[in-house]
């Protein structure tokens, strides 16, 4: 269906008209600069354009007092001393003669998008829009933000096409207090925001920052702050929390559309954020969603004030969204003391609305938080009159090039079974070479020869996934384990699914990293590269598999980084269609979507699907 772009050099045509450093970074190269970032890496070519249009007055009053929008109108005509008088009665924010129409622009290419995605013209897509909105309140302009874009957005898709849930994922580096103040009473929007907090000294400075405002009334429980109470965070610190709280959550809620206040002041090198995530994280946090919602993910640009970051971060979403491999994420350190306590904070606020965090940690202990430590430090530095503000420029590599294989999915099947739709039946009437030699001869297996073929492919990149029906999983997995040349594939993943003995030499050398989920109990571990996880009910408990899918798999898959990943259906797995279907997505995350699929004939359960 296609991934649509919106953009328009309209909404660069407004600019700051005087002096005011809080001000200045706000600049129309923003969005220039991040258009030609994917007209130059050839993105834009690929994606379909969609025309940008204007809210309606009815429209932006979803959101806005019509006193403030009737305020708003009558900007074009004034005076640069009356624009500046304006501006005063709000924060962090300037006026222009044209930034009224920018505005309708902006939240009307938010709307276009929705239309676009919802009505299923395009799958999924991306606004790149002037002036940002998640600041923007119900009679205020704030932080650079005239008119609230997403929040208008997840409104008109409830009203239009009666949306029941919207979940609104805020990774900008500033809390976007105008969504929350929006859909704080309201269960059917799920809030979700991590932003620079540094205990309520960082803008905007509000109580409701904190990790403990959690919505109210009938909307308790569907507003989720995560503060990062110190600078310098990494790619391992936001993983850890999607994988830890808001995936767990997101699957209970099951939005039926979900949007994205994309602001990559949250990557490296941002003089807003001072984190350190570069700029491929967003490849991987745009993919972790793309599995909900049955792939309904609209992305609406918000901050983002590092010019060189930006266009980076934008070029590894869009990369995303149209289906390109991800990018390996290498050397992932543990993620900081200060960032795991703002998550367990976190979780433990939620732990009484969602099934899935019921058994999470209580708060830490007050007298060992990192805020006391914080503070104290803070005060030793103010008595000494040390600059708090680092002004070390970050340096950081460009983003690798992501390489697109010719063929998608590729399939070895038997004669008698369907191709499924999107995959490449690839023929195994091919001659044996020396490579599957031994893994043949030791076998009766007549279908080994195209696994291995599939295989050797795969690792040249002329396959980038496969799917493979075997008459025995277990030879066919070891087969694949003995013939992968170490010089190009150092690591394997295995993901076992179902009852069945893995043998024991696979993980021995450690360049095999094995992760089964059954209802087996084993009273002993083989190795320390063999994950076992136990399901009293087995692989048809789809609560407890997909919690250790989000909090023991993806955070080893992440730190393993292997370069290629194994899935291996046993037997009898009993696990659901859906829960399959979500579980080869979210694998995709690794190995530059190197996943081959091993299932066994015949099966009892499961519907063949693509990658």
């Amino acid at each position: 269906m296609g991934t649509a772009l919106i953009c328009d050099e309209e909404m660069t045509k407004y600019k700051l008209l005087w002096i005011d450093p809080a001000c200045k970074i706000e600049v129309p190269e923003r969005l220039t600069v991040s258009y030609e970032a994917l007209v130059r890496n050839a993105l834009a070519d690929r994606c379909v354009s969609v025309p940008v249009r204007e809210a309606t007055d009815a429209e932006i009053l979803l959101v806005h007092s019509e006193e403030y929008l009737e305020a708003v109108k009558k900007t074009p005509y004034m005076t640069l001393e009356d624009l500046k008088e304006f501006t005063r009665q709000y924060g962090d924010v300037y006026f222009h003669p044209n930034i009224y129409h920018c505005a309708k622009l902006a939240a009307g290419s938010a709307l276009q998008l929705v239309d676009h995605v919802v009505t299923g013209r395009v799958r999924n897509g991306m606004a790149l829009v002037r002036p940002p909105g998640h600041h923007s309140q119900h009679s205020a302009a704030n932080g650079f933000c005239v008119f609230n874009n997403v929040a208008i957005a997840a409104r008109y898709a409830k009203q239009k096409y009666g949306v029941k849930r919207v979940l609104i994922v805020d990774w900008d580096i500033h809390h976007g207090q105008g969504v929350q103040y929006c859909f704080e009473d309201d269960p059917n929007v799920l809030y979700f925001s991590w932003h620079r907090y540094e205990h309520g000294r960082f803008w905007p400075q509000l109580r409701e920052s904190d990790y403990d405002s959690v919505g109210k009334e009938r909307g308790a429980g569907f507003n989720i702050n995560v503060p990062w109470n110190q600078v310098g965070m990494e790619n391992s610190d936001y993983l850890s929390v999607f994988c830890h709280l808001l995936l767990p959550v997101a699957y209970e809620f099951c939005p039926d559309l979900v949007l994205v206040c994309a602001g990559f002041d949250s990557a490296i090198g941002d003089p807003e954020g001072e984190m350190c995530a570069t700029p491929e994280i967003f490849a991987h946090l745009t993919h972790l969603l793309m599995n909900l919602a049955a792939g309904k993910l609209c992305v609406v640009l918000e901050g983002g004030y590092n010019l060189t970051s930006l266009a980076q971060s934008v070029c590894q979403t869009v990369h995303t969204l149209l289906g390109d491999p991800l990018p390996q994420l290498a050397d992932l350190s543990c993620p900081c003391r200060s960032s795991l306590e703002s998550l367990q904070c976190s979780r433990s606020a939620h732990r009484q609305y969602w099934s899935c965090l019921k058994h999470a940690a209580a708060l830490p202990p007050a007298e060992i938080s990192t805020k006391c430590i914080k503070v104290a430090e803070d005060e030793a530095k103010t008595e000494l009159g040390e600059e708090e503000k680092s002004s070390e420029e970050k340096i950081w590599p460009e983003p690798p090039e992501r390489f697109s294989p010719p063929v998608r999915c590729a399939s070895v099947l038997p004669d008698d079974a369907t191709c499924p739709d999107g995959c490449k039946l690839l023929s195994t009437n091919q001659d044996v070479d020396k490579l599957r030699d031994d893994c043949i001869k030791n076998s009766d297996d007549h279908d080994l020869s195209g696994i291995i073929s599939l295989v050797e492919k795969m690792v040249q990149n002329e396959i980038r996934s496969g799917l493979v029906l075997v008459s025995d999983v277990t030879v066919a997995m070891t087969c694949v384990v003995q013939h992968i040349t170490s010089d190009v594939i150092n690591r394997v993943l295995i993901v076992c699914v179902g009852n069945g003995m893995i043998p024991g030499h696979i993980t021995e050398d450690g360049r095999t990293l094995v992760f089964q989920i059954s209802s087996d109990h084993l009273d002993e571990q083989k190795s320390k590269y063999y994950i076992p996880v136990c399901l009293k009910k087995g692989c048809s408990d789809t609560s407890g598999f997909m919690h250790a899918v989000f909090g023991l798999l993806l955070p080893l898959g992440y730190e393993y980084n292997p370069d290629l990943v194994l899935l291996v259906r046993m037997p009898d797995s009993k696990v659901c269609d859906a829960v399959w279907q979500q579980l080869t997505g979210l694998l995709q995350s690794f190995a530059k979507g190197h996943t081959l699929v091993l299932m066994q004939l015949p099966s009892s359960s499961g519907t063949l699907q693509p990658l």
